[in-house]
Parts: structure tokens; C-alpha cells; sequence
């Protein structure tokens, strides 16, 4: 509810306000009066009202001079100024001190009351702003950890936009990398009898756990390392060796790293990784180069950098993967996993049928290289159909899908067999109707429906459905066909245009009711849904 205070040393004209003014059509309440300037200022200090009508000609400190020390305090409030006298000169020092009206007495209740109306707006829109403004910092310090996340995750695999691969524009944290040299190891957590049993809920925590395992013990080695997940079973360790290492030095230790790391996991977590340690790097716009060399060396298992271990290394390989072109499947990988997970199955198409352009382009393509692309490229659809809920072997059982693969010899054949895949598993029943896509979406709709007074935050229902906050609001939007804020805003306003019709409750109670305590914000937001005012509903 605004608040409104009247000054002048006028007690009738005081009391004639208070009675003239319509306060409940303004949604508005009387804040406080005085006699004069000084009381004025003690009071608005006090009281905080949002807008404050004033008479100039006051005992003691004028209006003017009370007005020029509010300026000075910083009062943000709306200032009429109601006078007996229409003085040019008075006029023009309001207008220096920001004052939104200067009205000559006497005045009319019509003129009051939208002179009235006009300021209330105006604060209105202010607080709006004030609002988006505070909300958008809000986001940006809650997102600032997620989007660098996602930074390192784009730099890393070689999907940073252009734009941002310069030196000016590497966030703080991550600076130092152009003075640093770099190299990434590439995980693979292999997928054995115990971690195939594991829950979708239990994997995703053992993924976590190596990510802690992993980096701890990185940074035993180096100084300065990041560890970002990518898609299934893989993820990525970004070192960044300082540049006067000597480069023996700094092959022998990274050997070291790749075989602790393999025992700790194994030790502590009962797991099975495979280690593949990726190309030396000066530049960091050069690291998606050592990402692909290293789960190259991975998916060829050559270069085995240590008897006993999984441990491959690409690291003086002349050969360059016996020829396979550096066509960065890790990328292609990533955005296919995204459009997968979120339901685009034109998106992913596309993804796929540009890739193997691509590949037809190259030499050296072999039917071996086709057939490991394919496998890896299998389990990345088993991963992402296993996080929505589906069983890709309960569609496709795993002997015909190795031989199917086996078939595969030309790169059109593996577009061909990528797609059916996909457009079989998109028009299939689970798909459709039982994948957790649908199910998430539907416990959404009656959470929001069962709490929409309370502070409700896609994140909160991201963790507990376990899909990310960013696929999430795709899949919601793609499913109901509006956005997360938008349904969520629909049903409140629904809700509050109820409760108005009962007539039991006032608007501010009702603002409360369905979530928000800013009774103006609330007021504009169910303007624009419902396209009257709440004070309208009431009437």
C-alpha cells in the first residue's frame, strides 16, 4: 500500500486532504502531516512515504528549503507541491529539485486524484524496473558459478563462439591461461558389470565423486587445474603446466598423474577409468586440439603409456591417430547429447548430418574409424535415454546393434543408421509418453499448482526431478508450449483473479496469497494477464 504525507501550516486544508483524497482507490494510506518545513523533514524521515504534497510559504524552513534537503538525503519519493501563489521563480527551483507536480490552490478532487494517480504510476514503474534490475543481478551472482561452468566446458571442447576466443575476454578467474601451457586428460569411466547396475541417481553421484577424487588429486600435481564433465561416462582434466617445465619433465609427471588417478578411483571408488593424455598446447584456443587427442587415444587404444593400465598417451604420436582426421568428435558429441536429451530431433539430425559432411571431406576415414565412432556415439544415446528414463536395450537388443555397426563402412551409411535410430527412438511409445520427460513435466505442473505461494525456482524442481536447470526449462517449454515463469505467473494470476471474485479479501491480502509481497508489481503483472486492474475485479 503507498504512503501518503501532507505538510502545510494550514490545519483546515490538512484536514480537507485527508478527507478529499480517495484512498482506497489509490490503494493508498495516510503517512503523516505537519505545520512546517522542519517537522516535515522529521516526519518523511520517520515515515518514508512515497509521496509527499507540500505548501512553499511555511513557518520556519519553507518548503523549498525542506525539498532541497530531502534531494540532498536522497528521497526517492514523488513530491507535490500544492501553493497559493503561482511564482515563476518558485516554479523554476521545483523544477530544479526534481518536483513531479506544482499545483495552484485551490484545487479541484478530479485534478487531485489523477495528479495522484500519475505519481503512483510513475512509482510504479520505477519499482517495476527496480525489481528486473535487482532480479537480473540476482540471476547473474546465482548463474555467475554456472556459466563459467559452462565456459570452460565450451572452451575446452572447442564450442566457444568466436567472439569470445580473445585474450580480453577470458573471465578473471581463468586469466592465467595465457600465460600457462596446457594439456587435458581425457576420463572415461567404463561402464563394467557394478557401474551398469548403479541407478540413474547413484551414477550421477559417482560421477560427482570422481570429479572430487580426480581433482584432488590433480592439484597434489599441478597448480592450477579444472575438471569438467561432458557426456555418458566421459569428462575432462585441463592442466596447465607453467611454460618453463621442461617438456621430459612434465611428460613424466603427467605418466605419474594418469596412473594414480586410475588406482585412487579404482581404490576408492571401486570404479574402472580409462586415461587418455591429450597433446602439449602454448595457446588455450589450442585446447580442444588436446581434448581430441586425447580421447583419440582412448578409442584407439594405442600409445599405451604404462604396462597394466588404460593409460594412452598422444603425446609424440607422429602418426596422428593413424591418420584419423581431427574433426573434434568430442564437440559433435556434446551438442548431440544436448539436442538428444532435450527432445530435438530435427536439431539433432542437422547435428549429425553436418558432422559427416564433414568427414566425407577427409582421408584417411577407415570402416575401423566409422565402426568406433558408431559404438561411442551408441552409448551416448544409451546415456542420455537412461537419464530420461528410457532403456535403450529394451528397444534395441545390444547383438543387433553390434552387428549393425559392423556393416558400417562409408560415412552416408552411419548418417543413414544415426538417423533411423533416432527418428525410431523419437516415435517410439516410451518416448512419447512414459519418458521422464513427461513424467518431470507432469509432477511440475501439480507442484506449481500445489505451491504457487511459495518462492518456487526451476532449480528447486531441477534437483528434484535430477534433469539439469538448463534442459529442464527446453523440455518444459517444448512440452506445455510456454515458459517455466510464464505457466507459473498464469496460475497465480488465475488464483488471485478467484480469490478477487470472492470479495473477502483486499488486494494486498490477495498479492500475498498467490506469492507477491510488492502489491504494485503484482498489480502490473495481473494488468497484463488479465488486461483490468485488481482494483477493478473488487469494484
Amino acid at each position: 500500500m503507498w504512503k501518503i504525507a501532507i505538510i502545510d501550516d494550514d490545519r483546515q486544508v490538512l484536514q480537507g486532504m485527508k478527507l478529499a483524497i480517495p484512498w482506497d482507490e489509490l490503494n493508498a494510506e495516510w503517512a503523516g502531516e505537519a505545520l512546517n518545513g522542519a517537522d516535515g523533514l522529521d516526519m518523511i524521515r520517520r515515515e518514508l512515504p512515497d509521496v509527499v504534497i507540500t505548501d512553499i510559504y511555511m513557518p520556519g524552513m519553507n518548503g523549498l528549503e525542506m525539498i532541497e534537503q530531502l534531494r540532498k538525503e536522497e528521497y526517492g519519493g514523488k513530491i507535490i507541491i500544492l501553493s497559493g501563489y503561482a511564482d515563476f521563480e518558485y516554479a523554476r527551483q521545483a523544477l530544479r529539485l526534481n518536483v513531479s507536480d506544482y499545483l495552484s490552490k485551490p484545487i479541484s478532487l478530479p485534478t487531485l486524484k489523477t495528479i495522484l494517480e500519475k505519481s503512483l504510476h510513475a512509482l510504479e514503474e520505477e519499482e517495476e524496473r527496480r525489481m528486473k534490475q535487482d532480479e537480473l543481478e540476482h540471476k547473474l551472482m546465482m548463474y555467475e558459478p554456472f556459466i563459467e561452468k559452462e565456459w570452460v566446458k565450451s572452451a575446452v571442447v572447442g564450442t566457444l563462439d568466436q567472439a569470445y576466443r580473445m585474450e580480453h575476454l577470458l573471465p578473471a578467474p581463468y586469466r592465467y591461461w595465457s600465460q600457462n601451457r596446457h594439456v587435458v586428460l581425457g576420463i572415461d569411466i567404463v561402464r563394467d558389470v557394478r557401474a551398469s547396475q548403479l541407478s540413474l541417481s547413484d551414477w550421477n553421484l559417482f560421477r560427482f565423486a570422481v570429479s572430487n577424487v580426480v581433482s584432488e588429486i590433480a592439484q597434489e600435481a599441478f597448480e592450477q587445474v579444472e575438471y569438467t564433465e561432458l557426456h555418458s561416462t566421459r569428462a575432462a582434466l585441463v592442466l596447465h603446466p607453467q611454460s618453463e617445465m621442461p617438456e621430459e619433465q612434465l611428460e613424466g609427471r603427467l605418466l605419474e598423474l594418469g596412473v594414480k588417478l586410475i588406482d585412487c578411483v579404482r581404490s576408492y571408488l571401486k570404479l574402472v577409468i580409462r586415461v587418455g593424455i591429450g597433446s602439449i598446447q602454448d595457446d588455450w584456443k589450442d585446447i580442444p586440439d588436446s581434448t581430441e587427442a586425447a580421447f583419440r587415444a582412448i578409442d584407439l587404444k594405442e600409445n599405451r603409456a604404462a604396462e597394466g593400465y588404460d593409460l594412452f598417451t598422444s603425446i609424440g604420436d607422429t602418426k596422428n591417430g593413424k591418420g584419423c582426421p581431427v574433426l573434434r568428435p568430442v564437440k559433435f558429441y556434446l551438442e548431440l547429447a544436448g539436442a538428444i536429451k532435450t527432445s530435438q530431433e530435427n536439431q539433432a539430425e542437422r547435428i549429425i548430418a553436418e558432422y559427416i559432411g564433414r568427414l566425407e571431406k577427409q582421408e584417411g576415414i577407415t570402416s575401423d574409424y566409422l565402426q568406433m565412432l558408431a559404438g561411442e556415439l551408441w552409448g551416448i544415446f544409451a546415456y542420455c535415454l537412461y537419464e530420461v528414463g528410457m532403456v535403450l536395450d529394451d528397444i534395441y537388443p545390444n547383438e543387433q546393434i553390434t552387428k549393425e555397426i559392423a556393416g558400417l563402412t562409408q560415412p552416408k551409411q552411419l548418417e543413414a543408421w544415426l538417423t533411423d535410430k533416432i527418428a525410431a527412438i523419437s516415435s517410439s511409445r516410451q518416448w512419447r509418453g512414459n519418458s521422464k520427460h513427461r513424467q518431470a513435466v507432469d509432477f511440475m505442473i501439480q507442484y506449481i499448482h500445489e505451491h504457487f505461494a511459495e518462492d518456487i525456482t526451476l532449480g528447486d524442481l531441477a534437483d528434484k526431478v535430477y534433469i539439469s536447470r538448463n534442459y529442464l526449462s527446453i523440455i518444459f517449454k517444448n512440452t506445455t508450449g510456454e515458459t517455466f515463469n510464464n505457466y507459473l505467473t498464469r496460475v497465480r494470476m488465475e488464483k488471485a483473479k478467484e480469490l478477487l471474485l470472492e470479495k473477502r479479501m483486499l488486494v494486498y491480502e490477495v498479492a500475498e496469497k498467490v506469492g507477491y509481497k510488492n502489491v504494485p508489481y503484482f498489480s502490473t503483472l495481473f494488468k497484463k494477464f488479465t488486461g483490468i486492474n485488481p482494483t477493478d475485479v473488487i469494484k
